[in-house]
């Protein structure tokens, strides 16, 4: 009985604890919705992700790494990136000193964006007619 009471107490703690408090991996990993080794995994494939790490490999997230981890999950899982295209977004950003992905960071295309898109979706429909007629 004690041990629910304490792991419950701990709970709490954890809610309580400020914006500014680093964070465990295991509070970083519930936050996030995703497994401790994906973490892990991705602290090897991004470069930009550098948890504290103490006595016995114990690691301690800052608030600006939980941040950057949020926004990889929403890049991979949201929007269907692949690891390399979140590489190459991150170093892109880097380059140009802002943290925004590479379309402004809102999800909102801009004149230019929109009008190669729309070039793009114009030559797609074109070859989609001309493999339609090669079929008959």
């Amino acid at each position: 009985m004690a041990d629910a009471t304490e792991r419950s107490t701990s709970r709490a703690r954890r809610a309580t604890k400020s914006p500014s408090a680093f964070r465990t991996i295991s509070e970083v990993a519930g936050e996030l919705e995703v497994p401790q080794h994906v973490l892990r995994f991705w602290e090897g494939k991004f470069s930009q992700v550098r948890p504290l790490k103490r006595g016995g490999g114990r690691r301690y997230y800052r608030p600006e790494d939980v941040e950057l981890l949020r926004r990889i999950r929403r890049l991979l899982y949201s929007e269907g990136y692949t690891i390399r295209g979140v590489q190459k977004v991150l170093r892109e950003g880097a380059k140009r000193g802002d943290g925004a992905e590479t379309n402004g960071g809102d999800g909102a295309l801009n004149a230019e964006q929109r009008r190669l898109l729309e070039g793009v979706v114009d030559e797609l429909a074109s070859l989609r007619g001309i493999l339609a007629r090669r079929r008959v």
